[in-house]
């Protein structure tokens, strides 16, 4: 609160100094309160004072970066709305004045946004013009590395873990590299995220145990650890005691909390999948005994991989059982016959070409 007051204090001071020092100071007392614990609303009622200040002004430089620093605090505050409508608004400002570095900025804030939204196609092609920008100035390098770690994330929404977790290791280097601890640290999760998810959870340890994986040991590290011992093991019902240990540390990622979630329903799904091979007939209480799982998210589960064709079977509930039906040997004629019918009419469609040249 004192340096909100205090930034009010020096404005007849600041409509003196030249426009980039005023910028270059109000961007230190914003990162001072950024520094405070609990102080999100103080700064961007900080941010509202400023914008308002620089229109009267007609500090249009200062204003551009104090919107876009106000539009990752709604988007920190999760309310994303106001954010989208800053950057959309800022972006056609932005680019009549061709300030690659700050559209980099933009981008990569509206990256964040839309796909805290859900909207991967948009965050997807926002990151694509951030990466467009960069290329042509020299980026400074930990904007490079916040887009190395959002092409990682993006990659993994579309389960191109390999890719993902190349983008993560870059991200690291440089956050390392920068003494970012906390960025350093997310990277790390995210590198660890990405083998998990490829199935190779056997490989986390030496990341875990090499000497930068050493000095970022913290609980959400821990957690993910936890994670690779479980799947290393093929243990649902452990990989599920790990995620009600660490539920704090991998809820407060939403990022993570995403992938685990799908993890899970995979690993169900094979466990499922695994116990049911034996039974043509089986009551579905019998069934989660074996999975370990109350009844009712194993009917639930049972549903969902019915109705998604991972199971052919059917649920008599009168009776509590399911009845697991053989897969049907489809046959390959009628695929070849359409194949070869397809390939008769291009040869018939060609000899008529070649007999109307003739004519």
């Amino acid at each position: 609160n004192a340096l909100s007051e205090l930034a009010k204090e020096l404005r007849p001071m600041l409509a003196e100094l030249p426009k980039a020092k005023t910028a270059k100071i109000v961007k230190v007392l914003i990162d001072a309160l950024a520094k405070t614990p609990n102080s999100l609303y103080l700064q961007i009622d900080m941010c509202r004072d400023c914008i308002e200040w620089c229109k009267h002004e007609k500090r249009t430089f200062l204003r551009q970066r104090v919107e876009c620093r106000l539009a990752g605090l709604y988007e920190q505050d999760q309310k994303y709305t106001p954010a989208i409508e800053i950057l959309e608004r800022l972006l056609l400002e932005v680019k009549k004045l061709d300030d690659k570095l700050l559209l980099v900025d933009i981008h990569l804030l509206e990256c964040r946004t839309h796909y805290s939204v859900k909207n991967i196609a948009k965050s997807k092609a926002a990151l694509t013009a951030a990466k467009t920008n960069a290329n042509a100035i020299h980026c400074p390098p930990l904007t490079q590395a916040e887009i190395d770690l959002w092409s990682g994330i993006i990659a993994a929404r579309e389960k191109d873990y390999r890719t993902s977790f190349s983008y993560f290791y870059e991200a690291f280097e440089a956050f390392h590299a920068s003494e970012s601890t906390a960025k350093a640290t997310t990277a790390m999760k995210y590198m660890l995220l990405s083998k998990i998810m490829q199935n190779r959870p056997q490989e986390t340890s030496p990341i875990l145990s090499s000497k930068s994986g050493l000095k970022y040991a913290s609980p959400g590290i821990d957690a993910m650890a936890a994670i690779a011992t479980a799947l290393t093991e093929r243990n649902l019902k452990k990989f599920e005691q790990v995620r009600g240990q660490f539920k704090s540390q991998i809820d407060e990622d939403a990022i993570i909390a995403y992938h685990l979630d799908d993890l899970n329903e995979t690993l169900l799904e094979q466990n499922i999948l695994r116990i049911l091979e034996p039974f043509s007939r089986v009551e579905i209480e019998h069934v989660a005994e074996l999975v370990e799982l109350p009844l009712p998210r194993t009917q639930a589960k049972l549903r969902e991989m019915i109705l998604d064709g991972k199971l052919n079977s059917t649920l008599d509930q009168g009776v509590g059982v399911l009845i697991v039906f053989d897969r049907e040997q489809v046959r390959s004629t009628y695929g070849n016959a359409l194949k070869t019918i397809k390939n008769t009419s291009e040869v018939l469609d060609t000899l008529y070409g070649m007999a109307k040249q003739i004519a």
